[in-house]
């Protein structure tokens, strides 16, 4: 098995960048479509913790609508093989002091690159 394969960490890039700017658009149906859909699916989330994908997309729903402005500071990717990688993204968020990181499990599905597993939060001040 290849770490960090040139062209598959570019595959992996080119879906963070898509979910990122449907992230900020608010554009739920890319970033619904970026989960696996499956009960098996987590997304942990800053005061959440959401099992399975219909918990994903329901609490997303809920959200107030709108752009959800943030700016990307830094990708870190690391693939393993062909059909599995994790991204960790630091993005900031207007209004807010601290820093926000997320981490994004990826796997390569029949449909395409899909999350299997991801996990919000924001670093203390302390």
């Amino acid at each position: 098995m290849k770490i960090n394969k040139p062209s598959i960490v570019e595959e992996i890039r080119a879906v963070v960048d898509i979910y990122n700017a449907a992230l900020v658009q608010n554009d739920l149906e890319t970033v619904n479509a970026l989960f696996m859909h499956s009960t098996d699916v987590i997304r942990y989330g800053q005061t959440e913790n959401l099992y399975g994908y219909d918990q994903i997309a329901d609490f997303r729903a809920a959200r107030p609508p709108g752009p959800k402005p943030r700016h990307v500071t830094a990708v870190h990717i690391i693939s393993a093989g062909d059909d599995f990688g994790v991204a960790n993204v630091e993005f900031t968020s207007p209004g807010r002091p601290e820093a926000g990181r997320q981490t994004q499990t990826w796997a390569r599905l029949p449909e395409g690159w899909r999350i299997i597993g991801a996990h919000v939060s924001w670093l203390s001040e302390n």
